[in-house]
Formats: C-alpha cells, sequence, structure tokens
C-alpha cells in the first residue's frame, strides 16, 4: 500500500516524480464551452441526430433520462468512495501492477511517461460479461461492492449497446453490428479516486489520451475535474444532475473511417476536494480484426485506418502514442509495422 496515494492521510508537497513541465499542464479555456447534453426520452429519431452530431464534432456528450435508476448511481458512487476509505489492511492483497490481472489496485505508475506519474489511484475490474465466476478474485469489502458493481455495469453496459444501436441507425450499419465480436471483449470498470492535493497546477490526475477501447460510460461525480480537447484547447466539464458523460474510442473512430471522433481529454485534480469516478469501458475481443466498415469506405473515401487484431492495438497502444484522431491515423501505419 505504500505506492497508494491515498494511502497517506494529508499531503502537505507534492514529490518531485509527480511534476511536471509547464507547458503539459496548460489551463483550460475560460471559455463556456458545455458538452452536449442528450435526453433520451425525447424522439429516438432526435435522440439518434443528437449523438451523431456530438459525435462528429466532439466525440463526448452527456445523458439524461437514460432510465438508469438516480439509487443505482448513487450506490455506485457511495461504494466507490467507501472502498477507498477502508483501512489499508482491507486492500493491500489488491494491489499489483499486473496488468493481466482481472481486479487490481494500482497508483499512477500505471501511466508513467518519462519517469512521471500521475495523481490518481483505481480500483478496476476486467471480466467476461456476464460476470460468471469473475467474481471469486473480486473484494469482499465494502460488504455491498459486489452486488453494486454487478448492477451497475449491467445497466451501463446496456445503455452502452443502446447507444451503439442508435449509432448504427443513424449511420446505416445493421443494427446488431456491435453485438458480437466487436462489442463482445472484456467488460472494464475502473472506479478512479484523485486525492485532494497540495498543487493542481504542476500535475494531472490522468494525461491526454484516447480511449483505446469502443465506448466509455462515465459516472463522473460531483467534483470537476474531466477536461476535453476542443480547438486546441481544452474545456472543463461540468458534471449534470443524473448524467453520464459519454465519449466515443478509437476503435469507433476506426469502424467509422473517422466520421466520429476519439477525442483526448485529462483529468485535473483539486487542491481542498478528493474526487472518485467510474469508468464502464466496452471493447471488442482480443482477436477480433477491426478496420473501416464497408459502409464507409469508396472511392472517394478511401481506408484511412490499417485493419488490426484488437490485441495487437492494445500492444504497441502503450508504446506508439496514438492520442489525438491525427495521431491515430498517422501512427496506426506505425502500429501496422510492429505487427
Amino acid at each position: 500500500m505504500e505506492n497508494m496515494i491515498h494511502s497517506t492521510p494529508s499531503h502537505t508537497s507534492l514529490p518531485d516524480c509527480f511534476v511536471f513541465p509547464a507547458d503539459q499542464v496548460l489551463p483550460a479555456s475560460s471559455a463556456v464551452v458545455s458538452l452536449p447534453v442528450i435526453d433520451m426520452s425525447r424522439s429516438r429519431d432526435e435522440v439518434r441526430r443528437a449523438i451523431l452530431n456530438a459525435g462528429k464534432e466532439l466525440g463526448f456528450f452527456q445523458v439524461i433520462n437514460h432510465g438508469i435508476s438516480e439509487q443505482a448511481m448513487q450506490d455506485m458512487a457511495a461504494v466507490g468512495e467507501e472502498f477507498f476509505r477502508l483501512p489499508a489492511a482491507d486492500k493491500v492483497e489488491l494491489c499489483s501492477e499486473d496488468v493481466t490481472k482481472g481486479t487490481q489496485l494500482f497508483s499512477g505508475t500505471t501511466y508513467e511517461t518519462g519517469g512521471e506519474r500521475y495523481w490518481r489511484d483505481c480500483l478496476r475490474f476486467a471480466y467476461d460479461f456476464p460476470v460468471g465466476n469473475c467474481t471469486k478474485d473480486w473484494p469482499d469489502k465494502p460488504h455491498r461492492l459486489l452486488e453494486v458493481v454487478e448492477n451497475f455495469t449491467l445497466l451501463t453496459r446496456g445503455l452502452a449497446m443502446e447507444l451503439l444501436r442508435l449509432l448504427c441507425e443513424g449511420m446505416g450499419l445493421p443494427l446488431d453490428y456491435f453485438e458480437g465480436h466487436l462489442g463482445g471483449g472484456y467488460v472494464t470498470l475502473d472506479i478512479n479516486h484523485y486525492p485532494a492535493c497540495p498543487n493542481p497546477s504542476i500535475t494531472l490526475g490522468l494525461p491526454p489520451h484516447c480511449d483505446r477501447d469502443l465506448m466509455a460510460v462515465l459516472l463522473p461525480g460531483q467534483v470537476p475535474g474531466l477536461e476535453v480537447a476542443y480547438n486546441g484547447d481544452w474545456i472543463k466539464v461540468q458534471p449534470v444532475s443524473r448524467a453520464f458523460v459519454v465519449n466515443f474510442g478509437q476503435q469507433l473512430e476506426v469502424v467509422t473511417n473517422g466520421t466520429l471522433k476519439s477525442v483526448e481529454h485529462r483529468v485535473m485534480t483539486n487542491s481542498a476536494l478528493a474526487r472518485t469516478s467510474v469508468a464502464m469501458f466496452i471493447a471488442p475481443t482480443e482477436d477480433c480484426f477491426i478496420g473501416p466498415a464497408a459502409e464507409f469506405v469508396s472511392e472517394e473515401n478511401p481506408p484511412c485506418y490499417h485493419t488490426l487484431r484488437f490485441r495487437d492495438f492494445k500492444r504497441i497502444y502503450n508504446v506508439v502514442k496514438l492520442g489525438s484522431s491525427l495521431n491515430l491515423r498517422t501512427n496506426l501505419r506505425k502500429v501496422q509495422k510492429e505487427t
């Protein structure tokens, strides 16, 4: 537990390993730019158009009236915060930097770049869906964790698959296009904890990155911290009551040949308040080959991306920077040469 940031009761100074050059921690724009808020109780046609528009411009949006109860959202937020308040003895066996483990508790070392560390601890669950026997390695405290995480994952995965079906309707893909191998890989649930930080202006909770999966559904918590790249700047995401933040991963950009965007985002820290968020990721199966769908390719619009097996994409992901959409197009050629 000595590597866990939250295991130290209070931090009065920032260790050097967390300090970044000023040009890597530029403040967000002061301009007011809000993520689109999509009301899923509106007509299906209206919701579909709103998702497509958001995906083409920002790659991010928030959804309300999504069918997941406020109680389920509150339970997930509460059990996540409760976990990080547990005594160290109740968590120590979960600590691991082994990314192949299905259940692990790790700190910012997983996102090391040049020896720098990020101000974040994370409890990660990665398992086949439905859960089945995967829960045998899950922590038994807090006592409701298993029940709450299972229920939350079931609900948020259902929401993600419905959003993908809406995208299929709007883009002319078969409605079940993402039902098989493309959306049938491990479900990953991250409970992220960003302790109060003594100097948020010189460190990061998470680095600028694009998610490598298909789609992410985020319960952002009440403390702001998420920022999204927009027109060469960063915009702050203000949490909306009872809303989920949704963003498109790189595999969705590849499938749509760049029609939908996977956009860089980062997490900033807070000097006064800890922040806990919960992210659920939809991913392809390891052996799934992913490339632009035929519906998005023509003589006038040739493929922008190579077709790759998802396990190969993951293997190279942390070696070749694949942050922005432009980098994704350029560097997938490097990935192709590595595989």
